[in-house]
């Protein structure tokens, strides 16, 4: 049996649970396909996705197709809940891209393509809806390579045509060479590489309400996927935790080398699978053995994060064909730090009489299987705070705490998530000296690329300080998320380089350099010009004729720019509508879809779409809002700790040269 795990990624309503439920329905698992308006879709199970005609959560399903098995992972598409897709794509081998035939490429698309490029994971087009107007097979293939860069190939004509295989020869240099010389066609293997290495995307097209492609995409599958190739050592990757009906905690993992048996202990977690099951929406079976390339949830894991590795878990190799060299971003079996992150924050809040210590384990439970939460306890204003990606999502947290937990929760009103940076080159010293403790840090911190978050390396000479101390370090500084000192929000764009450091031969352990790596870190940007960072995002407006200048000039007053007018590339618009696209700072265009709404009478739409953090527009009205003072934040201390007649003793960041055992590194 070759297995083969599949997500399928859409904007939302291009029609991805109509998709699986054809895949479902073509390859004989279900008998009948649900539709999401009757609300008895096989993959939407949960009683809120059945209410919104949408998916939430991510569900897997079972697929077999001859000696082929399909684990099928349907994802949300809406973007307030696109971290939960982010977080399934580490597991898989290929993706279904669905594309809209009569609305073309839309702007979470293109998050969604930016993702799948991050991840390296090859790519299968399905162009869905072509059964309706203004639906142009050309014409959407053009607009994909423009938009997306790349080879995207009608794979409705027969690849062993001539004219195919021209086209084929032309997606890889060393195949045009061949091609020319006449060595023989372009077969199936070689079409399979050019896939596993991001060098051509196959365009499938058709309607799954109506079940038309949809065989000719399933055959496309099954002959053209990448076949994975794995090692003999175990290893596995957590994408998920959820809780079954009965609570039971539930760790979504795939076996990436080796085999897992039920009673296997985790030596992560010292910890034992009591169970293995295989979903297929709502229903799954146990087996006792799981093999390399499969996917299923395994019970008896309490300590399990998501993005967990286990074992040898980066060992598989996507294709049994050397990875493309130039492919830019780190290699496919590297743990990535999630891109879509929330921007926005809020509080909870309980119903009166309600005890912050009861609700907060239950919220615990909604962070686990949601790490973007990042929920927070201020022991002294004892309030909860969480992060959030849109409103949709804390409807939906909700109506989760309340079916679940029986709490009645609300949410104050959201605030903007800032970040901060630096603008020079700064060097930080940590110093930790308490009595029968000892470790001294230097670290170079320097400002990195728009986008780039915190980027590590060790740059420290190994006869300065020992190779093992040096990991240390390195896996300590991985582990913290830093915070600037304008306004306390997360850290973000630079480059932080161990430079040197000192152990004692005696008295040093592993925390001593926890506590004079984090402080010399929190030194170097005190002393750094430091700027806030504000989120961006694009937005495109859809509305009618005569209200174009009102959106331009929209645009202009919140301080954004416009993006050329694009409106025939990114596929057929509404008759009598014109699309405005633009970028602004989300401060002032959060609401800004309910305004277009108001102003067109319910006929304009707008789509939004991160993109980024720019420099903030008010920085100097936003620090003082916030009144953060980096002095007083004890738990981000910039000083550090010498022993002096037998006791520490605190020395000021301002300071610390005078009394550092290390030379200056800048």
């Amino acid at each position: 049996m070759r297995y083969l795990t599949l997500g399928i990624l859409a904007h939302v309503d291009a029609g991805k649970t109509t998709l699986s439920e054809a895949l479902l329905l073509e390859s004989g698992m279900i008998r009948k396909a649900g539709r999401v308006d009757h609300k008895d879709a096989f993959l939407d199970t949960q009683p809120q996705e059945k209410s919104r005609g949408i998916t939430i959560f991510s569900k897997q399903a079972l697929i077999e197709r001859e000696d082929l098995r399909i684990t099928l992972l349907d994802t949300p598409g809406h973007v307030d809940l696109a971290t939960e897709t982010e977080r399934v794509l580490c597991v898989l081998d290929a993706v279904i891209l669905l594309i809209s035939g009569s609305d073309g490429i839309q702007s979470h698309t293109r998050t969604l393509w930016e993702l799948l490029s991050r991840y390296r994971i090859p790519v299968f087009i399905f162009f869905n809806k072509m059964d309706l107007p203004g639906a142009d097979r050309q014409k959407l293939i053009i607009n994909a390579a423009e938009e997306f860069g790349g080879n995207f190939l009608d794979f409705n004509e027969d690849p062993a045509g001539e004219k195919m295989q021209e086209e084929l020869a032309l997606c890889d240099e060393a195949l045009t060479e061949d091609y020319l010389s006449g060595s023989g066609p372009i077969d199936d293997n070689k079409i399979t590489e050019l896939i596993s290495n991001r060098k051509l995307f196959p365009c499938y097209f058709g309607s799954a309400l109506r079940m038309e492609g949809i065989g000719r995409l399933l055959s496309g599958l099954q002959r053209y996927a990448p076949r994975s190739y794995y090692g003999e050592e175990f290893g596995a990757k957590v994408f998920k935790i959820a809780r079954d009906e009965k609570q039971a905690r539930l760790t979504f993992l795939k076996v990436t080398g080796g085999k897992l048996s039920v009673r296997d202990l985790i030596p992560e977690y010292n910890e034992k699978v009591s169970q293995i099951r295989l979903y297929s929406g709502a229903k799954f079976r146990t087996v006792d053995e799981l093999s390399a390339g499969e996917v299923a949830a395994v019970t008896g894991l309490s300590l399990s994060k998501t993005g967990d590795v286990l074992g040898a878990g980066g060992t598989v190799l996507l294709a049994p064909f050397e990875q493309d060299k130039e492919t830019e971003g780190p290699s496919p079996c590297l743990p990535l730090r999630p891109v879509l992150e929330p921007v926005l924050g809020c509080d909870v809040i309980l119903p009166e009489g309600c005890d912050p210590a009861v609700a907060l384990p239950k919220l615990r439970i909604l962070e686990e299987e949601d790490p973007s939460l990042s929920i927070t306890w201020d022991e002294e204003d004892r309030v909860i705070g969480l992060r959030l990606m849109g409103k949709v999502q804390t409807e939906i947290l909700t109506e989760l705490a309340a079916e679940r937990f029986g709490l009645q929760i609300g949410f104050s009103k959201s605030r903007i998530l800032y970040r901060e940076t630096i603008l020079s080159p700064v060097e930080g010293i940590g110093h930790f000296e308490p009595l029968r403790h000892y470790a001294e840090v230097h670290v170079i911190i320097t400002p990195g690329r728009a986008g780039s978050g915190i980027e590590l390396s060790d740059e420290c000479m190994p006869d300065i300080l020992e190779p093992h101390w040096r990991r240390l370090i390195m896996s300590q500084l991985s582990e913290k998320i830093f915070h600037g000192v304008l306004t306390g929000s997360q850290l973000t764009d630079v480059k932080i380089a161990l430079a040197s450091g000192k152990a004692h031969l005696k008295h040093t352990e592993s925390g001593d350099f926890r506590q004079a790596a984090y402080r010399a870190v929190r030194c170097g940007l005190m002393q750094a010009e430091s700027v806030l960072l504000e989120p961006w995002q694009e937005l495109g407006i859809l509305l009618p004729e005569d209200c174009v200048g009102k959106a331009m000039s929209d645009i202009e007053r919140m301080g954004g720019e416009f993006i050329p007018d694009t409106a025939d590339e990114a596929g057929p618009v509404r008759k009598g509508c014109r699309l405005v696209r633009g970028r602004a700072p989300l401060s002032e265009s959060i609401d800004y879809a309910d305004e277009v709404r108001r102003f067109t009478r319910g006929e304009g739409q707008v789509s939004l779409r991160f993109c980024g953090y720019r420099p903030c527009h008010n920085a100097k009205e936003v620090i003082e809002s916030i009144g953060y003072d980096p002095e007083r934040d004890i738990s981000e201390p910039a000083d550090s700790v010498f022993c002096s007649h037998g006791a520490g003793v605190n020395v000021s960041w301002r300071e610390v040269r005078d009394h550092m055992h290390l030379p200056c590194v800048m």
